[in-house]
C-alpha cells in the first residue's frame, strides 16, 4: 500500500534565515578512523585503531587497497590440480585442455553463479570433477559449494571399492556432508549444483536443483538429468507428503510461495522440504560422446539443449562456442547470471582392451 504524504508549504525568508542559522550552529559529527587490513584467503575487513582516536567526519576514509589473487591452478593436499577463482569483472573466462568456461553476471547486484574445476586426481589426467552452481539469497551458499562440494566428494571416493555402487554412493556423501557442513553455519542462501565425476572411463554426472548437464552424442543433444522443480509431478509428490505445498502464482509453481526449485544445498528454512539429496546417473564415455555442456538456468531458460550442442559443433573453438551461448541468452532476454562450461570428453574415452 502506497504512502501518502503531506505537501511541503514554502518557507518564508525569515523562517529560511532561521532554519539556516540552527544548521551552521551544529557540531560536525566525530568519526572513527577505520583501516582496512588484509586476512587470509584474500579477503579484506575494517578494524577499529588500537585506542581512541577521533577525527572529524570532513576527513574521507581511504579506499581499502585491492588483493590480487594470481590465476594459475594451485596443487591441493589431496593430490589434485584445482582452479582458482576471480569474480571481480562483469564477465570472465577460464580454459584448460579439458574444458573452457564463460560467465556473465546479471542485473542483480551480485554475481551469484560459481563452478568447480579439479583435473588430475591422483596424478591421473583421465579423472576430473567439473561442477557448475547457482546460489540464491547471496553467495554464502554458492562460495561454500564451490570451496568444498568437488573436495568432500573426491575425499569420499579414497577407500572405497572401484565399483558402480560405491563411486555413486561417494556422489551423494559428497553432496550430503556439504550441505550438512554449510547448515551448521546458520546461514539462510542456497545452490543449485550440477556436477559430473570422469573416473576410469565412466561419466558420473548429479545435480540438485536446475543447473543442467547435456551431452552431445553422434550431434544429439541428451539431457543427463531432470531439473529439480516444483512443478515435477514427483517432487510436487514428496513435497506434500512431507507436509509442505507447492502453488503456482504468475504461471511460476513454487515451494511455499519461495522457490521454484525443490532441491539445492543450503536453504535452511525450508530443509525439510528443499532436499539435498542429488539424483545421480552412471553412463561409459565412448567413442560418439563428443562434449558436455554444463550450464546454470540462465542459459536453459533461453536456450534449448539442441541449439546448445549445435552451437558448439559449428564453432571449432570451445571458448567461442561458450561465449556466443552466454550472448544468445542474453540477446533473447535473459536478465540472469550466466555460466557455461563446455567439457571435452574425448579426452577422458578409455578404450576397453
Amino acid at each position: 500500500m502506497a504512502l501518502e504524504s503531506s505537501p511541503l508549504l514554502p518557507l518564508s525568508w525569515p523562517e529560511m534565515l532561521t532554519d539556516f542559522s540552527m544548521v551552521a550552529k551544529k557540531r560536525p559529527r566525530e568519526v572513527r578512523l577505520l583501516e582496512s587490513v588484509p586476512v587470509m584467503g584474500g579477503t579484506i575487513r575494517d578494524q577499529d585503531h588500537e585506542g581512541n582516536n577521533e577525527v572529524s567526519s570532513m576527513v574521507r576514509k581511504k579506499r581499502p587497497p585491492r588483493i590480487v589473487i594470481p590465476k594459475h591452478p594451485c596443487v591441493s593436499s589431496l593430490g589434485f590440480n584445482e582452479v582458482v577463482k576471480d569474480y571481480d569483472c562483469e564477465t570472465f573466462e577460464v580454459q584448460g585442455s579439458e574444458y573452457c568456461l564463460a560467465s556473465r553476471k546479471g542485473t542483480r547486484h551480485a554475481m551469484e553463479d560459481s563452478y568447480g574445476i579439479i583435473t588430475s586426481i591422483h596424478g591421473d589426467s583421465k579423472q576430473a570433477f567439473f561442477g557448475v552452481y547457482d546460489g540464491h539469497g547471496g553467495r554464502a551458499a554458492v562460495d561454500f559449494v564451490s570451496e568444498k562440494l568437488g573436495k568432500n566428494i573426491v575425499a569420499t571416493l579414497e577407500g572405497l571399492e572401484n565399483n558402480e555402487d560405491q563411486l555413486e554412493m561417494a556422489v551423494r556423501e559428497g553432496y550430503m556432508i556439504t550441505d550438512r557442513e554449510f547448515l551448521s553455519q546458520g546461514v539462510k542462501s542456497g545452490a543449485c549444483v550440477a556436477t559430473v565425476l570422469l573416473k576410469d572411463g565412466d561419466l558420473h554426472v548429479g545435480n540438485v536443483g536446475d543447473c543442467r548437464v547435456v551431452m552431445s552424442r553422434n550431434c544429439r543433444a541428451v539431457a543427463l538429468r531432470t531439473d529439480h522443480r516444483a512443478d515435477r509431478d514427483d517432487e510436487r509428490a514428496r513435497i506434500e507428503n512431507s507436509g509442505g505445498y507447492v502453488n503456482c502464482r504468475n504461471g511460476i509453481w513454487r515451494v511455499h510461495d519461495s522457490l521454484a526449485i525443490s532441491r539445492a544445498i543450503g536453504d535452511r528454512d525450508m530443509k525439510k522440504w528443499i532436499i539435498s539429496e542429488p539424483e545421480t546417473k552412471k553412463l561409459r564415455v565412448s567413442l560418439d560422446c563428443e562434449f558436455l555442456i554444463m550450464a546454470s538456468d540462465g542459459l536453459w531458460d533461453k536456450v534449448s539443449n539442441q541449439e546448445a550442442v549445435d552451437v558448439v559443433l559449428k564453432s571449432k573453438n570451445s571458448m567461442k562456442s561458450c561465449k556466443e551461448l552466454v550472448e544468445m541468452s542474453c540477446s533473447r532476454g535473459s536478465r540472469d547470471d550466466i555460466t557455461v562450461m563446455v567439457v571435452d570428453l574425448q579426452r577422458f574415452v578409455k578404450l576397453d582392451r
